[in-house]
């Protein structure tokens, strides 16, 4: 998937917060999850208008961002 698949943001959704898109669900909500110990299962949950596919797809952008910096 394309970043604009899976995430984006708006200065008139949360006020510009970066959410997964179709959602009102901050990305950082997945990390603050995961740092927690909880599993992407735990997240989407939790969160069901987040897709699997769009949270996997979130975690292998953010991987490829801090591989290539």
């Amino acid at each position: 998937m394309k970043r604009h698949d899976v995430y984006h943001s708006d200065p008139e959704i949360m006020s510009g917060v970066p959410v997964f898109v179709g959602t009102r669900v901050p990305v950082q909500i997945l990390l603050d999850y995961l740092e927690g110990g909880h599993t992407l299962d735990d997240f989407l949950e939790g969160f069901p208008g987040v897709s699997r596919e769009q949270a996997v797809s979130f975690l292998q952008l953010a991987k490829e961002a801090l591989l290539a910096a």
